[in-house]
This record gives C-alpha cells, structure tokens and sequence, in this order.
C-alpha cells in the first residue's frame, strides 16, 4: 500500500531489487507488488481511510488469484478463461509490508471464497500466524547485524552504553522493538513524519523504560514522551514549525554554531551526529552518495531532509526499514570505515520468519484436511513452535552476517577471484554490475593494488546472486533426491517437526525447493561466494559432485562442531581473529573437497564414504600431532601461538592448527586400504617422509604466493595435488621396505635412495634461499620430487 502517488513505480522497483537478494534465504524467488488507493477520503477519519485501503487490497489481491494456478486434489489446476505463456505454478503467498497481521487476515479470507489450496498458509502473518510485531522478528533479525558490527568494534551492546540517533517511532515494528533490544540503547536523538525527539544526556535505564511504555501504549507518538524525563536541552519539536530555538546542549553535542534551525535543517544535523548508531527504522530513503541527485534517489518526500554519506559521522547504520540508503550511499559509507551491510540483509528476518510459517502450515495442512489433526491443535503447535521457528530465523540473520565478513577479510588478497565471480554471475546469473552498482574490472585491480577488498554492501548482493544461482543449479540436479543429501531439510523446522512429523516432512510438497535453499545457504554461508565457481574451474565437475564431495568433507572434519566452538568465543576474542581461525579451518573443507572431486568414485554412496573416513580419522584421535616433526611442528606451532597470543584458549587454538594438516589423512586412509597397512602406521611413515624431504615449507610457500591471476590459481591447486600425491606414493614405497618396522623402513629407503634425496635436498635449498619464489622455479623443484616419487614407485 503505497503512499507515494507520483513515484509509487520508483519505490516498488526499488523495493523489488531488495526483495530479489532478500529472497536467498527463503524458498520462493519472489516478487514484489504494491497498490495505491487513488481516493482516500481523509477529510472522514482514519477508519474511514483504512476501509478504502482495504477494499482496494481486496481488488488486488482477487486479481492475483484470478490469474494463478490452484492445486484441487492433487492435481494443478489452471484459472479458467486464462491463456497462460508460463509453466505449471500454483505457488504464490503474500505478505504486507504495512499492517501485516491484519492484512494478511483480509488476504487469506480471499484465498478461503477462492478455495485456494494454501488456505491461510497463503498470506503470514494473520490470527493464526506469526505475528511480526509480537515476536519483534524483523527488529531481532536487524539487531543480530548491529551486534556484529559492534563486535568488531570490541564492544558489547547488551551489556555497554552507546549511544543512538533512530528515525521512527516507538509505535513502529522495526523501530519501536529496535530500542528495546538492549536496555543499554541512550537515545540521544529520533525523528519521524510529525516530529522530533532530542534528549542530549538520556538516563539509560529511564529512558528505556519509558520507550517501553510508548510502545505499549495504541498509537503513541513521540508527544506522549513524559517530558520529565527528558534531559537538559531537550525536547520535543513539531516538523511543522517555521523554525526550532537550539539549546546550548543541542548546539554542542551536534557543533552547530546557529541558534535557530528549520526542522529540516535540524534532521540534516540529527542524520550526520556523531553517535555509535544510526538506526533505521522509517520509511523512506534518507542516504545517498554525493554522487547522486535528489531526483535519481526517487523518494521526493524526504529531498529536504537527505544527506550524503560522506556527511555521517555514526560508527554503525542499522538498516531495520528498506530503502533507507542508496546502494552507493552505502559503497561509500564502508569505504569511509563505517560499518554497515544492506536492508535486505539486516531486516530479511521477516520474510524468512514467514516463509517458515508458510511451510509449516503446507504440511500441517496435510493433516487437517484429512481430519487427522483439528485446526485448533494445528494452530496450538504453530504457538508451540514459535521460539524455535525465531530461533532458525535469528540463525539465518547471524550467519549472513558472518559470511559477508568472512568474505571481505579474503577479497583483497584474492580479487582475482573475485573479478571471475562477477564475470560468471554475469553469464549464469543475469547479474548486472550497473544495476547492482558493482565495480568494473580496473576499478578492482585499483583496489588490489591499494590492497582494499569488496564492500560488505557489494558483497552484499553477489553474495545473494551466488545463492539464487546455486539453489536453482541443485533443483535442476538429483541432489534433493540424494537420501543424505535430503537431511538438510531437517534443518528447516523445529524439532517437534523433524521428530513427531518425520515421515510427513519428507512428503513435503515443497521438499525439493527446501532442500535447495538450505543447502545453498549453508554451502554460501561458510565457504564464501567463490567457493563453488572456484571448483568448476579447479576441476570440472558438475553442481551434484561438488555438493556430494563438499559434504562428505565438512561431515568426516565434523567441520560445524569447530565453528559452533569458534562462534562460542564471541566477546572473549576478537572477530577478526575468530574469521581467521574460520578462514584455516575453512582451507581444509576446500581442499578436501577438490580430493573427492579428484577420486569420484568415492562419490557413489554418500554415506558410505563418510563412514569410512570417520572410523579411520578416529583411530588417529589425539596421535595426528604427535607424528608431526620439523618444519610442518613449526609451523603448526607458529599458529597455534598466533591464537593463544590474542587469547584464545589453548585447546581451541590446537583444533584449528590441526586442521592445517588434517587433510592428509584422506591419502592416508586410501593408501592404508589399498596397501593393507594400519592408518596409525601409514600416518607415523606419511608424516616422517614429509619432516625429511620438508615438504611442509614447500606447501606453505605455494600457498601463500601471490596470486595475480585465474591461472595462478589453478596452478596453486594443482602444484599442491601434485605434492600430495608424491608424498603418498613416497611414503608407500617405503613401508614396502619394511612392513613391520616403520622407523627401518624409513632409513632404509633413505639409504637406498641416498642420491636422489641429497639431489632433491639440493635444489630445494637453492629455492629456499632465493629471495622470492616464482612458479616456474617451484615447477622445476617440484620435478625432482616427481622423479624421486617415480623412480621409488618402481623399486617395490
């Protein structure tokens, strides 16, 4: 329902860019629609205006069900007296932005006449829904951003003062829940349509008692304040006056030098105070860049009260409403070292929270329309279900944020890779780099050079373009059908459902769309943006190998067990050392992957796979550091102090250290099986080989060489393969030596081989001690490994 008359089109268009990336998280694609009630009778009241714009909702929505599939007995019906250009879709839900809960209650009452098959799972949000405002999901799913950002900053927002100018009031959804997720918010500042709030030196714990209160209270504005409350200077200013008197404490705390504003001078000064936050919770777009114009922002009510980003001087902008900031605005602000993401990832909490409603109801549904369940228990468990249900929302909110973090602490070093994803979302995505205001290829390099990496806002977007893509590359692949695989919708509902409601949840009409979206979203969410293009390109395969291969990886690693622990030490260390600690252990999941993609017939059975690795890694449980010796102990020991110098426990630092080498028990295991040896003895030889022919320094110097280019890349992969697989073929030559004695065994193959491995030693010194590396000299080194590996392969 929009109120913007002139430009309605400008302001849905923009809507619908937000809700096409909002969308990753949930199962439609989506679209976004809106009316405008053309004679709204204002001169009679509010009711009699709500009545107008609900019988126009009305017009609206009977129009979309008018021309939509419905499904009657199992089978797609099409609307009659329709000729129809697209497939078979009978999957359509709506959902309000303004008066949710009551809408949806109109909509689904149309959904009812049209005996539509969602019911009232069509429209979220109504008398038998998720209420929004009650759960405060969307404000929740905002906050979850803030508390990052703020993390970074090494502050704790539940438990320290900051201070915060907001836009909105306390009657809103997004701003009103905003201000009262932490009693520790001072409130210096507000504003919205009618007025203005200033309370230059709040007392925190009144001050938040009393926003509680307006919240409460039908219909608040900022007028029902208690002014009595309000600091010295302070007050509340109506948007109407010709002009506002500044208070000395106003002048000071904004440095304005004049002693009379206009109020939208005055929101000008409130929009660039120097606070910690800035939040969002209004409607209109308040930010652009100094790039610009007015007019191109399209939002013509607030062209008075708009700044530019460069103005801001907050440390955080919380985007709890949509459009609040142009794209660029936001470029800029992170360029400037503010902290911020986008609305569609700080505020997708609401459509995700009603995407889970919706498919909670589709399949309970199931049950009462074959009277094995009435509607009253069916919406007794929806009520049941609802912490859970904010839970996995608030999970989605948290590890997005993560994930675009994780991803900007890489792209510098690795732009390249980044310039290839845009190219390939360019081709596969229908991405459009000006549309989506994305740099072109010279600008990035330009930032490679300064060693500046991607915006979190424009990592923002490819972050969501990679999912899309991804959720629709695996609904177009068997993956759903994988019976492992398939696991991942379970991970979608609470778990009343995935234990009382099994077999049913599997029977799920939308069991493949489900499956698709929780998949992308994990895979995205942990392994970052590039993750998936990276592999097509390392090695070719299709969407189903790498899916298969990436979860038999980060299953046999137990790779989610580690990062719950690292995710454990929020405030006890900083974030910028947990995304490292993330971002090693994150290399042993790649480059496990890349193995399995490379030995594919360990693909075939899922599971099987995945049993047979565990049970060999943990033979070797607590004993894999104890085989490590030399450089590789060096190096490990070098991390790991890298961790405990910044804080983090011991124990901790050790895990993740230990997965710098665990990817070599996938040769190990393979080469214990095919040669008949214990694992436990393939790894002491394994390991010894490697600290003897110090193949460790030669991992590490090929993984931390520059990569300028895609071939570099690949060349990095490959060199390390071909290292991998030398070691394992050297060390099965020389268990050969001797089966019952490894420590023989080792010298005398050392023995036998004496002058290829002083001719190896040789030219590897003479790279260790050049003063820097170039991949044409580690080719040539690595040739001597290859005929060492060669030569000692034929000798048993």
């Amino acid at each position: 329902w929009s109120d913007r008359r002139e430009d309605f089109r400008t302001e849905i268009l923009g809507l619908m860019k937000a809700q096409r990336v909002k969308n990753a998280v949930i199962v439609p694609t989506g679209a976004k629609g809106g009316f405008v009630p053309k004679k709204l009778p204002f001169h009679e009241g509010r009711e009699a205006v709500l009545a107008e714009a609900i019988r126009c909702y009305i017009i609206f929505i009977r129009g979309l069900l008018d021309v939509t599939d419905n499904v009657i007995k199992d089978k797609i019906v099409p609307p009659k007296n329709t000729i129809r250009y697209d497939k078979d879709d009978p999957y359509l839900v709506v959902a309000a932005d303004k008066g949710t809960a009551t809408f949806s209650d109109i909509a689904n009452a149309q959904a009812m006449e049209y005996k539509f098959w969602l019911g009232d799972a069509f429209a979220s949000g109504g008398k038998t829904g998720y209420d929004h405002k009650k759960m405060a999901i969307t404000a929740r799913g905002a906050w979850e951003s803030v508390k990052r950002h703020f993390r970074h900053l090494g502050i704790n927002i539940q438990k320290e003062s900051f201070s915060v100018v907001g836009i909105g009031d306390m009657a809103g959804d997004v701003f009103g829940n905003g201000m009262l997720l932490s009693p520790h918010i001072k409130l210096v500042a507000a504003f919205n349509h009618q007025h203005i709030f200033i309370d230059p030196n709040p007392d925190t714990q009144a001050s938040y008692e009393e926003r509680k209160r307006l919240f409460h209270l039908p219909r608040s504005s900022w007028t029902d304040y208690n002014d009595k409350l309000i600091s010295q200077g302070g007050g509340v200013f109506d948007r109407s006056l010709k002009s506002i008197k500044l208070t000395t404490q106003i002048k000071k705390w904004l440095g304005i030098k004049k002693n009379v504003l206009e109020p939208d001078e005055l929101i000008n000064a409130l929009l660039a105070a120097p606070v910690d936050l800035l939040w969002n919770g209004g409607i209109g777009t308040f930010i652009k860049s100094k790039e610009e114009s007015h007019e191109s922002v399209g939002d013509r009510n607030n062209d008075t009260i708009r700044i530019d980003a460069d103005q801001l001087r907050c440390k955080v902008l919380g985007e709890g409403g949509n459009l609040g900031c142009t794209q660029l605005a936001r470029i800029a602000f992170d360029k400037k070292g503010g902290l911020i993401y986008t609305d569609f990832i700080d505020n997708s909490a609401g459509v995700d929270c009603s995407d889970h409603e919706v498919n909670l109801k589709i399949l309970l549904n199931v049950f009462v329309n074959t009277e094995q369940m009435t509607e009253k228990k069916r919406n007794d468990l929806l009520v049941k279900m609802k912490d859970e249900v904010a839970d996995l929302v608030l999970h989605n909110n948290y590890a997005q944020t993560q994930a675009i973090d994780f991803i900007q602490v890489q792209s510098a070093h690795d732009m390249e890779l980044y310039i290839r994803l845009i190219k390939y979302l360019e081709e596969k995505a229908s991405l459009d780099r000006e549309l989506e205001f994305l740099p072109d290829d010279k600008n990035l390099l330009e930032r490679k050079i300064l060693n500046k990496g991607l915006t979190k806002p424009e990592i923002a977007v490819l972050m969501s373009y990679c999912k899309s893509l991804l959720k629709k590359e695996i609904l177009d692949s068997n993956i759903p059908e994988d019976p492992f695989l398939a696991k991942a919708i379970e991970t979608a509902f609470p778990e009343i459902i995935t234990t009382q409601y099994k077999k049913a949840l599997y029977q799920h009409q939308l069991r493949r769309e489900i499956i698709a979206t929780q998949i992308s979203n994990a895979i995205v969410n942990d392994m970052g943006i590039s993750f998936v293009p990276r592999l097509y390109d390392e090695t070719g395969a299709n969407i189903s190998a790498i899916i298969r291969a990436y979860t038999i990886s980060e299953e046999i690693f137990d790779k989610h067990s580690l990062w719950e622990t690292i995710k454990g030490l929020d405030y006890k260390v900083s974030s910028d050392i947990q995304l490292q600690m993330m971002l090693v252990s994150s290399r042993l999941i790649r480059r496990s992957t890349r193995w399995f993609l490379r030995n594919q017939h360990l693909l075939n059975d899922t599971e099987k796979t995945i049993e047979h690795f565990k049970s060999s890694l943990k033979q070797l449980s607590g004993s894999l550091m104890t085989f490590v010796k030399g450089s590789s102990q060096a190096i490990l020991q070098k991390l790991v102090d890298s961790f405990t110098d910044k804080k983090v426990p011991k124990n901790i630092a050790e895990q993740v250290a230990c997965t710098y080498i665990m990817f070599s028990v996938l040769d190990i295991v393979e080469a214990a099986q095919e040669h008949q040896f214990s694992v436990k003895q393939v790894a002491a030889t394994y390991f010894e080989m490697g600290s003897h022919l110090e193949l460790a320094w030669l991992r590490d110097a090929i993984s931390n060489h520059p990569i300028e280019s895609h071939w570099d890349d690949l060349a990095v992969a490959a060199l390390l393969d071909d290292i991998d697989r030398h070691q394992r073929n050297l060390s099965v030559s020389a268990m050969h030596m001797d089966k019952m004695n490894q420590a023989k065994a080792i010298e005398q193959w050392m023995e036998k081989y004496k002058p290829q491995v002083e001719r190896w030693k040789e030219v590897l010194g003479e790279l260790r001690s050049s003063g820097s590396l170039e991949f044409v000299m580690i080719t040539v080194v690595l040739r001597e490994l290859a005929e060492l590996s060669y030569i000692s392969m034929q000798g048993y």
